[in-house]
């Protein structure tokens, strides 16, 4: 071996313990979320350093979602695993309520009436939780109302997707900083800048967002199902109907005709439609309808996961909104 090549080893070998090191510090802090909103309120809140992995991926529901054994892994190797709730993503109820993660997970969901947190069900016989996520798909072509003790029916109880609310996600960002300052080695002064910065930034994007809305308040707005319902209500927007209360069902005769019903009498109907759904469906509910179409995205699966992504969400679900003016709509 030439003198070059055993001073390339070694330096290599000197140099060793320090990267290993550099990809410890890097990697110190491990955290998981289940879906990408609440990654990118970590984003605006964590340090860079911290890593984040998402559960549901692109494409997929989380009313739906069956776990890889991979990312039970990555809840394994988890400093802090944060979740909407059972009312949300039900394939994680039976697996966080066990001791091997109810310290570590974080349900953001603390609205009175919501779901118990998964520590509630810490002590109940596991086999009692059978994973019925598709228990009911028997069901999916019966005539209902859906508003039967389906356990992920948004019909009962409070609409579990808190995200798409800017009020909302601002309490969810100050439990995730409160989480995060709990852990070891985490500088807490940096967590509390990324905080304001972030509050502050979410303060003006929502007085800009109101003022670009204010031309649709006008517009009968129609969603695929209950996702929509918390940025409407919280911008003023009218939100004349739901498709589907149940996402996880087809919805009955009866349920179609209200819908049909609602969107021959409404003022310039727009449906806003869903990509983890099938779109086929409404599209033969709707035809001969006139009304116009829009897609939004409640899982913020094209945002990029920065600490300015939450503040494009909202943006991207107004943007939205805004193609259903007249003058903007698709038919």
């Amino acid at each position: 071996m030439s003198l070059s090549h055993i001073r390339r080893h070694l330096a290599l070998a000197l140099a060793a313990p320090f990267l290993l090191a550099s990809q410890a510090s890097q990697a110190e802090v491990q955290v998981v979320t289940s879906i990408k909103p609440l990654e990118l309120l970590v984003r605006a809140v964590a340090p860079e350093d911290v890593q984040v992995t998402t559960l549901v991926p692109p494409g997929a529901s989380p009313h739906t979602y069956t776990l890889r054994p991979s990312q039970r892994r990555a809840l394994s190797e988890a400093d802090a695993i944060f979740w909407i709730g059972p009312d949300m993503e039900t394939f994680l109820e039976r697996l966080l309520a066990g001791s091997d993660f109810r310290d570590r997970s974080h349900a953001l969901n603390t609205e009175p009436g919501a779901g118990h947190p998964h520590h509630d069900h810490a002590d109940h016989d596991e086999d009692a939780h059978a994973d019925d996520a598709h228990a009911d798909d028997d069901h999916a072509d019966d005539d209902h109302d859906h508003d039967h003790g389906h356990h992920h029916d948004h019909g009962d109880g409070p609409d579990p997707h808190l995200w798409v609310d800017p009020a909302q996600a601002l309490k969810m960002a100050h439990q995730i900083r409160d989480v995060l300052a709990g852990l070891d080695k985490m500088d807490k002064a940096e967590l509390d800048r990324n905080l304001d910065a972030f509050e502050a930034a979410l303060t003006a994007k929502e007085q800009a967002i109101r003022e670009q809305l204010e031309p649709a308040k006008d517009i009968s707005l129609f969603a695929y199902h209950s996702a929509l319902t918390r940025f409407a209500e919280h911008y003023g927007l009218h939100l004349a109907g739901i498709l589907t209360l149940n996402p996880e069902l087809s919805p009955g005769a009866r349920h179609v005709q209200e819908v049909q019903e609602k969107l021959a009498k409404a003022n310039h109907p727009c449906l806003l439609t869903e990509p983890q759904f099938n779109r086929q469906w409404w599209l033969s509910i709707t035809e001969g309808l006139d009304l116009t179409f829009s897609t939004w995205d409640p899982l913020a699966i094209d945002i990029p996961a920065t600490p300015d992504g939450y503040l494009a969400f909202q943006q991207s679900i107004a943007d939205a909104v805004m193609q259903c003016l007249p003058e903007q709509a698709q038919h």
